[in-house]
């Protein structure tokens, strides 16, 4: 049984004395799992210095320099008591640690820090404050270049050049908004403004949602609690209009491009020509597969012409804009599963296909920079293994791919401006954190800042981690699979097994990184007596367009599917006791943790499901009806999917975890679903974290661990 005093561990945890900590050597504890000092070093404020091979990023309070061939050693190029001295000499408040900083140019920086934008010039040593937007301002753009910067303060737009405010909008219905990103963030849309190449123009989102239902939300912090509306737009219900401004900032006027159609479609991944004249949309309509990408005139806001369409039949989903080759401002590269997998398209800007670039099966992941020269881009890809990350070099003009990176595992890359050399930064089972400067010509390493480092395994005992692949419910596609055996494992013994399962789409939970992708409560689960398993079913990311899509228009079927060849695995295990099987989960994982105990009453013993998904009509728009459709249009599917349907299948343990003001999977799901288990008489156990959105953060969040522990160690 957890210790019972939950407040005196709560405050513990800010108490515990050296002496306390060096006792808890070597044994895993919740507050381990908790704090981030488990975790393998790493380094922050990482860059290159524009137009330079030198590498920079901050050791402590140091800010420190690398030439990249490794002459001389990193040495400190200012550090905070030189930050303050200039930030005191310009009359601003001191800084109690390095901010992030990023760099303008090879000569300056430019940080924020409580609403306050500073350039810090480094051969002056001097530090001049660019912009204040005060407590109010929020969603801050600034371009480089220029130095404008764009934000927010409430639902309006707001611009600063040289330290003039200028007010873009003047709405005062607070349902339409500017200058925010759209579509729930959907579509990889991360942010509202879009600044031209030279900063002279800005492009913005405005959004008007007074079409959509407000959403009640509940603040219980007030002596008479207070609703806190949100806009909360459900599957086949009205959805917000989106259209896109272009603000010049010399004459102050707003063009609005001309997109024409539903005004319920989809308007996606804002990109911005090289020489400023054209912005290129993806047009997706709100079923989601048919996608146009169009070119519109930044002046006029006049379309200039569509590029061309993508069509599937489940769906199209745009998450990546157009990107220019650094040698050809009329050619591009576009990313799209047409082929299956995720690869990269030539266009040139008439719209005609070149060639496809990248071919295989595998995705591409991500693109990390150009050799001007040679012609070559440098991709991220999962070429070597669904479960790895690693950097090739492809020509753009031939069917030539090579990898770089060599060891196993996952490596996150940062290019050099000239891209000759990179930072890597890899991570596996076997390593916990590395990052070397290497030079991309043939990998060599040319500085090692941070030697592998898994503080797991130097100061706790830690069980073995095992990635492996087991078939799907199809009899032929390969799952993989992660274990974790308690640090003490006798294969004579028989252990109860903590399934922790997600299985939605764009979550990968195997990765060949440290730790494979687990966090450390589950390695602390693991040295509880559990066996934690953990398998990523099909309909989850990573593994190419069918493997994903199975899941369209039926939730919830393949992926329980495949999770009960999992279970069935388990059970074959000589060192499992299969009548003491539980399963935790969180958003989809909660739907997915209920679906299992519902639909297979007899295999599991006890769940846990956080925030869950219970009837998918409840659940928002663009994800709801891109994987189901609308309930209109996909009733079986949304039937088959019901999770309060099938309550009266509860045999086993169940704990509901809900915040209560969860703005993703609103509150209604598990609140119908305890409705619905009083109708019919089922047992089912609650908890709510007052004032939590859908992630239990915070201090908080030890809570949760310890209230899961507690409930598996009770009832599995």
């Amino acid at each position: 049984m957890i210790r019972k005093n939950v407040i005196s561990i709560l405050l513990g945890i800010f108490l515990l004395s050296s002496l306390q900590l060096d006792a808890q050597k070597g044994e895993l504890t919740l507050i381990d799992a908790f704090r981030g000092s488990t975790y393998p070093d790493r380094l922050s404020n990482t860059a290159w210095k524009p137009g330079s091979n030198t590498f920079t990023f901050a050791e402590g309070n140091d800010f420190m320099q690398l030439d990249a061939e490794g002459k001389n050693k990193a040495k400190v190029l200012f550090n905070l008591d030189d930050l303050n001295k200039a930030l005191t000499e310009a009359g601003a408040d001191s800084a109690k640690r390095l901010p992030d900083m990023s760099w303008v140019d090879k000569h300056s920086m430019y940080f924020s820090t409580a609403g306050k934008y500073f350039l810090y010039e480094l051969k002056e040593g001097k530090i001049r404050k660019l912009f204040e937007i005060g407590e109010e301002g929020e969603n801050p753009d600034l371009h480089k270049a220029s130095k404008n910067l764009a934000f927010t303060i409430g639902n309006n737009l707001f611009v600063m050049e040289t330290g003039e405010l200028k007010q873009v909008s003047k709405e005062e219905n607070s349902g339409i908004v500017y200058g925010q990103e759209v579509h729930r963030r959907e579509f990889g849309i991360s942010k509202g403004t879009f600044w031209s190449p030279n900063g002279s123009k800005l492009a913005f989102y405005r959004k008007d949602e007074t079409m959509v239902t407000d959403y009640p939300l509940v603040n219980i912090e007030t002596r008479i609690s207070t609703v806190e509306n949100t806009k909360y737009p459900m599957a086949g219900e009205a959805s917000h209009h989106v259209t896109i401004g272009v603000y010049d900032m010399e004459s102050e006027k707003i063009t609005y491009l001309q997109t024409t159609g539903p005004k319920d479609q989809y308007l996606t991944n804002i990109t911005w020509s090289p020489d400023g004249t054209t912005i290129y949309v993806a047009m997706l309509n709100r079923g989601q597969d048919h996608m146009k990408l169009n070119a519109y005139d930044a002046e006029t806001g006049e379309l200039k012409k569509t590029l061309f369409e993508e069509k599937d039949d489940r769906y199209v989903e745009p998450e990546h804009g157009p990107v220019f080759l650094p040698w050809d401002d009329e050619k591009f590269l576009w990313y799209s599963e047409r082929d299956g997998w995720n690869h990269l398209y030539l266009y040139n800007t008439d719209g005609e296909l070149i060639r496809q670039v990248t071919k295989g099966d595998f995705v591409v992941l991500d693109i990390k920079g150009f050799d001007k020269k040679k012609k070559n881009v440098y991709l991220i890809t999962t070429e070597k293994s669904p479960v790895e990350r690693h950097l090739y070099v492809q020509s753009v003009e031939k069917d030539k791919m090579s990898r770089i990176t060599e060891k196993e595992g996952t490596h996150s890359i940062l290019l050099s401006p000239s891209g000759e050399y990179f930072m890597d930064m890899h991570s596996s089972l076997e390593v916990g954190s590395e990052y070397t400067i290497r030079s991309k010509k043939n990998n060599k390493k040319l500085s090692t800042l941070v030697e592998a480092n898994n503080p797991i395994e130097e100061n706790f005992n830690l069980g073995e981690i095992e990635i492996f692949t087991i078939k799907a419910a199809d009899e032929k596609t390969d799952l993989y699979c992660r274990m974790i055996k308690p640090h003490d494992f006798d294969e004579n013994k028989k252990y109860p097994v903590l399934i922790y399962v997600y299985g939605g789409p764009h979550a990968q939970l195997v990765n060949n990184t440290w730790m494979g992708g687990a966090n450390v409560f589950l390695a602390y689960m693991a040295n509880q007596g559990y066996i934690v398993f953990t398998m990523d079913n099909r309909g989850s990311a990573n593994r190419g367009a069918e493997f994903e899509k199975t899941v369209h228009r039926k939730l919830g079927q393949a992926e329980v599917a495949d999770q009960m060849e999992g279970v069935k695995y388990l059970k074959s295990l000589p060192y499992v006791n299969d009548a003491r099987i539980g399963v935790d989960g969180w958003s989809y994982g909660g739907f997915m943790t209920i679906s299992l105990l519902l639909n297979y009453p007899d295999e599991f013993k006890a769940g846990v499901a956080g925030g869950p998904v219970i009837d998918w009509k409840y659940y928002e728009v663009m994800y709801g009806e891109r994987y189901m459709d609308t309930p209109e249009e996909n009733p079986e599917g949304y039937e088959a999917a019901n999770l309060l349907k099938k309550v009266q299948n509860l045999d086993s343990r169940l704990m509901i975890i809900h915040g209560t003001m969860d703005n993703v999977v609103v509150w209604q799901h598990s609140l119908q679903f305890l409705n619905k288990a009083i109708t019919n008489r089922e047992l089912v156990d609650y908890f709510v974290y007052p004032g939590q959105e859908h992630n239990v953060s915070g201090i908080d969040r030890l809570h949760l661990f310890m209230k899961i522990e507690q409930y598996f160690n009770d009832h599995l």
